[in-house]
């Protein structure tokens, strides 16, 4: 019993649920691994769809099967018109993730292979769900802000086709690999919240489509997907770089954190954040706006600095810190940064949907099932009389 207690309310922290062969972070050497490859090595050298593909298949495709992929993701990318209809009834201050957490689910009611458990029905919700989330994000920004919808462009990859159906204007190239890069680094991270969310759902052998709900539901919080939304905020708080190194101060004072420092799980700085910085401060002197790149580089020093002052340790950058200014710098609204996390996490989430419930060889994970340890004593060691209501 002593040994269960030490684990309790810990968030599972160093506690292995399961295995996968997806992906691995190692938080110590600062790694993150995407089927074998380090994800900083796949970064502007593959697209999105590519590693969407490594993610489901377990290996990189070949000219040819990347064609044929591209081509069935671009081919699913819209979504019913009841669904749009929906939308366009909905509360226009509803929030975001919760318009695209409902849109998948209902998306469920429309797939033709829902009541279909083999391997081959899996891999097509899969695509259908990576192809359409994009198409929502993007549909329901357009109708919120009372605009015609844009509908999908063929021609165009998953990068540019969503910010084309965001804003009606086809990226140049090299914001459109700015965004491709964005959207790698955010496809797959092990076993993080919404993914475990996703997997306990798969376990039970709910479908796709239930499972992957769950996750953006799990990311909605704002303990795990809303990070760089709070870092813009806190930007937009500031205001200006002479004001951050004040900002820092009053908030380590007052017990506070500087969003976008400190991880789960890295003992390092984010390798992914590291690639991003350099995107967000090219953008920003390229649209002749530095200051929000500026603003953050400081911040990050400051911060690291006078973390280390009070607390005698460091605290390190993970990967929202700056991509809270490049998604700003490209021009989608603030409260979009979630849920443009989710339209990459997606990826990540079908894949580990499809191991948790077709895991080959091996034998399928169990039902996730954990236990808890009652702490109730409502009425001493034993438990309570029942008391009929006329008698309470």
């Amino acid at each position: 019993m002593e040994e269960k207690k030490d684990i309790l309310n810990t968030g599972l922290r160093g506690i292995t649920i399961a295995s996968t062969k997806i992906s691995d972070v190692d938080g110590a050497a600062g790694k993150l691994v995407y089927r074998g490859y380090l994800a900083k090595d796949l970064a502007g050298k593959v697209s999105f769809e590519e590693v969407t593909y490594l993610l489901l298949y377990e290996e990189l495709p070949d000219e040819e099967e990347l064609k044929q992929f591209a081509a069935a993701l671009a081919q699913e990318r819209d979504i019913p018109k009841q669904i749009r209809s929906l939308m366009a009834n909905s509360p226009k201050d509803a929030l975001p993730m919760d318009v695209l957490q409902s849109a998948v689910a209902i998306l469920a009611q429309y797939d033709p292979d829902i009541r279909n458990n083999t391997r081959e029905a899996a891999d097509r919700m899969a695509i259908r769900l990576v192809a359409k989330l994009a198409t929502v994000v993007a549909y329901w920004d357009r109708i919120r802000n009372g605009k015609a919808v844009i509908p999908p462009n063929p021609d165009l990859n998953h990068a540019a086709n969503f910010l084309y159906m965001l804003n009606g204007q086809i990226p140049d190239p090299e914001m459109t690999n700015y965004f491709d890069v964005c959207l790698v680094l955010h496809a797959e991270h092990s076993f993080n919240a919404s993914t475990f969310a996703a997997r306990e759902v798969a376990s039970t052998r709910a479908h796709m489509y239930a499972a992957v709900a769950a996750g953006v539901g799990s990311l909605s919080g704002s303990l795990h997907g809303g990070a760089n939304t709070r870092v813009m905020q806190m930007l937009l708080e500031i205001g200006t770089v002479d004001k951050v190194e004040d900002y820092v101060r009053n908030i380590l004072e007052s017990g506070r954190v500087i969003m976008g420092l400190g991880h789960a799980v890295y003992q390092t700085d984010d390798p992914r954040a590291h690639i991003l910085a350099p995107m967000s401060k090219a953008l920003g002197e390229r649209l002749g706006e530095p200051k929000w790149y500026q603003m953050s580089e400081v911040l990050e020093q400051k911060g690291k600095e006078a973390f280390k002052a009070k607390k005698g340790r460091d605290i390190y950058v993970n990967v929202d810190f700056y991509s809270a200014s490049l998604y700003y710098y490209m021009g989608i609204p603030v409260d979009l940064f979630t849920p443009v996390f989710a339209i990459s996490r997606v990826a990540g989430w079908t894949a580990h949907v499809l191991e948790e419930q077709f895991a080959g060889a091996a034998p399928k994970p169990a039902l996730y099932r954990p236990e808890s340890d009652y702490v109730g004593e409502y009425c001493g060691p034993d438990e309570c009389a029942f008391i009929p209501i006329d008698e309470r």
